[in-house]
């Protein structure tokens, strides 16, 4: 269960009030404690209390009392718990501060020693070392950032235990620390927090004395400023010399910053004390502070799209539900529950609209806070989650989140986000704005996946090199997508046409070629890919083959599904895609756009071809897209009907004066051979192309 609204870690309570105390004598008083709003991730209520103890407030330890907790009672559904503890003074200045406690004094915390999350392997901290917080806090230190040789790690009884070494001398206090012990007991009715401070002004450091304990005597010793931000630390009584006991204020919290280095012990012995032990217990997944870098685990289950599937099936239904988690770890990816999940109504909202800013500023705030990842983001940029990991959405985040998405501090902590459908409203289809934001995303580092149930894999959002779009793509096939020269199909959604044969032997005869030339767009190992609308017909051709010759198959798929007063004919997405990315309808014009094709090739078409063929023209034109071939396979007189006339007419009346040279870039072929014919000359420079190359009437050129 993740709690992104306790302040508290789930290995302990708040601190809890004392509500009945009995005198037993002058050094022993008997207080019953209550502890209110427990969070309800306690790992207290889940586990044998016999692992649950009384941590005392370390004020009140080195002032010389010691707390036993003799009876606890955890009630899990109210959230409260009760403690029966024996106050035991020791030393006179613990004797007149026990006399000063009373009811409503806020004295100590419970605190889960759940041997589950004892850190066994040393290297689980030694990698802390040396690194900081966001805010430049050593995560783990003895000393300054780096540490010092006064930690000692050891593996003992299969957990680990790091000896501290201590300073000469001990700690005592002047005789004016009774003037204020009247206000530490307020203070502590209060609640008010870091009354331990206060004590400093009153200790006497005696490097020349003892590190003895005596009877009826508290020891307060000294060691190197700690820090720890990584985990809970606890001194291991069984560890320390016979004869020697610490309080029992002795957890060290994830708190603690160069102020954890005063150890209350008391007891009787004659051996000199040098070092105290401490064992350690991991935070929350969320809050241990670990870098997403040291997750070996979590990063090859990433890798693995059964484990991904298999955590998406636990968020709770119905998908139409908003949903997401954050995952930090492997074994948390694996076991993630129904409870680990924020869920959300997509309820609709209606924004007032730019005319009225103020009000669409308040309309959309209230938006973005109901969205499932707004608590993990916000627990992010609050401090809650300082560990790297991964956001699982079930579908893509609002583009409204944007500014939370691309934080500094959110930044930092987010690196990856998985999502299994793009829209609750679309199903498959992005949004202009989500296509806007999966490019910023991509731009801050911050990897997007897509968790595919059409394909059955994991796909990554990947941009080509100086684009400004990119395609969700197979993970083994990303580096080839980034590196590949991209052929593309332009042809009917209804008609299949016969030209399967001939563009299967263009395909494989460029594999080949590739092995003679050396262009920068063909050569020795250069990845092909090949795009398409994604949908039936001439588009479904062109998968298939590029399926069949073993180059990747892409598609830009549009959002034809029938509509009020639609005109036009749903296209089923075909099944020979690897790599992809969707549009709806009203941004058919931006999809266009982000065809990006090195080398098009167009088939019979309708009037979407001719939108496209025209579109090519004005990108060379406008020097959008180089001077390369396009190849326009069919019949010679069908494209003189559908381009010729217009060529010509453009010319005659003067409107594309200085841009004929444009029908050079288009070649007519009816064989594979004839294509590979244009390629062959393009690569080898021997293709006269371009502004500086000859004008056809036709508009374009008959390859014979």
């Amino acid at each position: 269960m993740i709690d992104l609204t306790s302040q508290c870690y789930d290995l302990v309570t708040p601190d809890g009030v004392i509500t009945n105390l009995k005198s037993l004598s002058n050094t022993r008083k008997l207080a019953t404690v209550r502890i209110d709003a427990i969070s309800a991730a306690f790992v207290g209520f889940q586990i044998d209390p016999a692992y649950v103890q009384f941590n005392l407030k370390s004020t009140l330890a080195q002032l010389g009392i010691n707390a036993i907790g003799q009876e606890y009672s955890l009630d899990a559904k109210n959230k409260i718990a009760e403690v029966q503890v024996e106050l035991i003074a020791i030393g006179p200045v613990a004797v007149v501060m026990l006399e000063l406690l009373e009811a409503g004094a806020y004295i100590g915390k419970l605190f889960a020693a759940d041997d589950r999350r004892r850190v066994r392997d040393p290297d689980y901290l030694m990698r802390m070392f040396g690194r900081s917080d966001r805010k430049g806090r050593p995560l783990l230190s003895l000393g300054g950032l780096e540490g010092s040789g006064d930690l000692v790690l050891e593996r003992v009884e299969g957990h680990t235990v790091a000896f501290l070494a201590l300073r000469e001398g001990a700690t005592t206090y002047d005789t004016a620390i009774y003037g204020l012990l009247p206000t530490l007991a307020k203070a502590l009715c209060k609640n008010i927090s870091n009354t331990r401070g206060l004590l400093h002004l009153h200790h006497q450091w005696q490097k020349d004395l003892p590190r003895l304990v005596k009877k009826d005597n508290i020891l307060l010793v000294r060691t190197a400023p700690l820090h720890i931000r990584t985990v809970y630390a606890r001194v291991v009584e069984e560890l320390l010399p016979s004869g020697f006991h610490h309080t029992t204020a002795n957890v060290l919290e994830p708190t603690t910053a160069a102020s954890g280095d005063i150890y209350e012990l008391y007891g009787t012995s004659h051996q000199i004390l040098d070092d105290i032990p401490l064992e350690f217990y991991t935070l929350e997944p969320f809050r241990e502070h670990v870098f997403f870098s040291d997750r070996d685990q979590l990063v090859s289950s990433l890798e693995d799209s059964k484990t991904l599937f298999d955590a998406f099936s636990t968020a709770p239904e119905p998908t139409k539900h908003l949903a997401a988690t954050f995952v930090v770890k492997g074994t948390q990816l694996k076991s993630l529950q129904l409870s680990d999940w924020i869920i959300a109504d997509p309820l609709k909202h209606e924004f007032p609209g730019l005319t009225h800013p103020s009000r669409q500023a308040l309309v959309v705030e209230k938006y973005i806070e109901t969205q499932p990842a707004y608590p993990f983001l916000k627990a992010i940029e609050n401090g809650m989650i300082p560990s790297q990991g991964v956001l699982l959405c079930r579908h893509f985040p609002t583009p409204l989140l944007k500014r939370m998405l691309l934080n500094d501090l959110v930044q930092l902590s987010l690196k990856r986000i998985y999502f299994q459908y793009p829209s609750a409203s679309h199903g498959d289809f992005f949004s202009h704005e989500d296509r806007a934001m999966l490019l910023d995303l991509a731009k801050f580092g911050i990897p997007t996946f897509w968790v595919d149930k059409i394909s059955g894999k994991i796909l990554q959002y990947t941009l080509k090199p100086d684009k400004e779009s990119g395609l969700f793509v197979p993970l083994d096939l990303v580096e080839p997508f980034r590196k590949s020269t991209v052929f593309g199909v332009y042809g009917s959604n209804l008609q299949e046409g016969n030209f399967e044969h001939e563009l299967r032997g263009l395909l494989e005869g460029l594999l080949k070629l590739r092995e003679e030339v050396n262009h920068p767009l063909l050569s020795v190992g250069t990845p092909l890919a090949l795009l398409t609308g994604g949908g039936p017909g001439a588009m479904e051709v062109g998968n298939r083959v590029a399926k069949a010759v073993g180059i990747l198959s892409c598609a830009n798929i549009v959002d034809f599904r029938p509509k009020d007063n639609s005109v036009v004919n749903e296209q089923r997405q075909n099944p020979h895609i690897d790599a992809k990315m969707t549009y709806r309808l009203d941004r058919l014009v931006e999809r266009q756009a982000e065809f990006y094709l090195d080398f098009p090739l167009f088939l019979p078409g309708g009037i979407g071809m001719d939108f496209e063929y025209t579109l090519e023209e004005v990108r060379r034109k406008t020097g959008g897209s180089p001077p390369n071939p396009i190849l326009l396979f069919g019949d010679v007189e069908y494209w003189r009907r559908k381009v010729t006339s217009r060529f010509q007419l453009n010319r005659e009346t003067g409107t594309i004066k200085g841009s004929e040279w444009v029908s050079n870039c288009f070649y007519c072929v009816q064989t594979a051979e004839q294509g590979l014919s244009v390629y062959s000359r393009f690569f080898r420079d021997q293709l006269p192309i371009g502004k500086g190359g000859p004008i056809y009437d036709d508009g374009f050129c008959a390859v014979p």
